[in-house]
């Protein structure tokens, strides 16, 4: 079987790269995989899905304007420190309401608010989280954040978004970037810029949030600097003020949308049996609820015209 998995795995690695599966696809193969086959490289696999994303993420950069990328943070500053604020609140009271134990009701919390696994990874360890508590948080947003890629896309053309509607909403109401990035390139070219413009300033609320929990909690823990946003942010000023470069940049830009499926593959790979045992029933609808609510109002005040670009 340990056999078998490897060469399957490597295989629809493969195809994920190869631009022969869509985002969705290459993440319900994912999926399909966790359940079926024992995980051949299942320590390795988060650290280099982490990588693989950010280094993607990066790539997307040489496809962007920096123009729209600028307007576009500019717009969704307002509504993202509002949602933020707002997702917080909710998520500590359904988490007292639900009696959620220990870190893991606030580690959901900031994983619904700003941006799914990152945010957990670096809120963990400044709240000293244990194992469990990483696994059970990061095991409920991620399953939402699989279900969110599939059905978004869908939901948005029945429901007639605009493309940048579509790709406000996503970075408003998906979990993880990788996510909110394969969703809106689903949709079109304009929601992904949107969407991930968006999504990426979002994760800047990493740093505030981090510091202001360690100094609740009077922690010492080193706070990550998301790096990777602001190489994103120099990738858009090369392919809006270096034409010569265009053919360079076209090249990378599909290497970061290749880069993102196989992403996906991995990230699906992780969504396992075992993940849902581990979640249990309380986390799981906390998460849910706080996720139904943001998804919901954010998508009610989108179409309302109260948010718009």
């Amino acid at each position: 079987m340990t056999v078998t998995s490897k060469i399957l795995f490597f295989a629809i690695l493969a195809l994920s790269f190869s631009g022969w599966l869509s985002p969705p696809l290459a993440l319900s193969a994912g999926i399909l995989f966790g359940f079926i086959f024992p995980h051949p490289y299942a320590a390795q696999s988060p650290s280099a899905a982490r990588f693989l994303l950010q280094a993607s993420v990066v790539g997307l950069g040489f496809g962007m304007n920096l123009h729209e990328v600028l307007k576009a943070g500019r717009s969704g500053f307002f509504y993202t420190a509002i949602s933020i604020s707002f997702a917080i609140a909710l998520g500590v009271a359904l988490g007292t309401l639900l009696q959620v134990r220990g870190n893991s009701s606030f580690l959901i919390t900031t994983g619904t608010a700003i941006c799914g696994g990152s945010a957990i990874a670096a809120i963990g360890p400044i709240l000293r989280a244990n194992e469990e508590e990483m696994a059970v948080s990061l095991g409920a947003v991620f399953i939402l954040n699989s279900v969110a890629l599939l059905i978004f896309p869908p939901i948005g053309g029945a429901l007639h978004l605009s493309q940048p509607q579509f790709g406000l909403w996503a970075a408003l109401a998906i979990h993880d970037t990788s996510s909110v990035v394969g969703a809106a390139s689903k949709y079109g070219p304009q929601a992904l810029v949107i969407g991930t413009t968006v999504k990426l300033a979002r994760a800047l609320w990493i740093v505030p949030l981090a510091l202001l929990t360690a100094a609740v909690k009077r922690s010492k823990s080193r706070v990550p600097l998301p790096w990777f946003i602001l190489l994103f942010c120099l990738a858009a000023v090369v392919n809006t003020y270096l034409p010569s470069l265009l053919r360079l940049c076209h090249a990378l830009y599909g290497l970061g949308r290749l880069g993102l499926t196989a992403t996906l593959f991995l990230i699906g790979t992780g969504l396992s049996r075992q993940t849902l045992r581990e979640v249990g029933w309380r986390p799981l609808l906390q998460a849910i609820l706080l996720w139904i609510v943001v998804g919901c109002g954010s998508l009610y005040l989108i179409r309302a015209g109260f948010i718009s670009f």
